[in-house]
């Protein structure tokens, strides 16, 4: 897919991202547009950290844990 090359102030965070979600709106649409941020949302937490201090469990004791 070809498009057009714009000029871009790379030292304007608000340019770079105003002409990305014209981009992806204009690609994407409006809804496409949105699946795709929804992407790249920060979640919440520090999974890092947080991957240490969950059990380790077996799939049986998951499936109880679940309710099955």
């Amino acid at each position: 897919m070809k498009g057009k090359t714009i000029n871009v102030d790379f030292n304007s965070p608000l340019e770079i991202r105003t002409i990305g979600l014209k981009a992806l709106k204009n690609t994407l649409g409006v809804a496409g547009m949105a699946r795709f941020i929804q992407q790249y949302e920060n979640g919440i937490g520090n999974y890092t950290e947080e991957k240490y201090h969950q059990p380790e469990l077996s799939l049986s004791e998951l499936d109880a844990k679940l309710g099955g």
